[in-house]
């Protein structure tokens, strides 16, 4: 089986659309590129025969992989770690509803609102200043402020 150009071409946008899909971190897409570029060659009658073009396509995007993808996480700067949300230990959360103990609400924290659950062993009212005291994921365990 012969690869046409189109071939090589459609194989690069399906391992763009796969990278642009997914959380990867810039792997697949060196493929599409790498892909592509062989479909190119093709087109223009310089990519020899189907061992050849494989083989072009396998070093082409190993090779892009190697020198792009480090300076490209550094452009788009996502190499760089994000806040630890565990920093909220100690912040100041304000319920929007009261909060009996144990149950779980909505707390303000600069600015949005979190799931909350009451730590503590009284209700806690609307508007009451209160202590993140652990971050759980997305929720926030809340206890009455001076009363940890």
């Amino acid at each position: 089986m012969d690869m046409l150009w189109w071939h090589w071409i459609v194989i690069g946008l399906v391992f763009a659309v796969i990278e642009l899909a997914g959380p990867g971190g810039f792997f697949i897409i060196f493929f599409g590129v790498g892909a592509v570029i062989v479909g190119a060659l093709e087109l223009a009658g310089l990519a020899g025969p189907l061992w050849f073009q494989w083989l072009l396509f396998s070093f082409v995007s190993v090779v892009s992989l190697l020198l792009f993808r480090n300076p490209l996480l550094r452009r788009l700067r996502l190499n760089e770690a994000a806040p630890k949300v565990d920093a909220l230990e100690g912040e100041i959360a304000v319920p929007k509803d009261d909060i009996p103990p144990g149950a779980v609400g909505r707390a303000e924290l600069r600015g949005s609102q979190w799931s909350a659950r009451n730590t503590g062993t009284t209700t806690l009212g609307r508007g009451q200043r209160c202590v993140v005291t652990k971050v759980d994921g997305l929720m926030l365990h809340i206890a009455p402020e001076g009363g940890r």
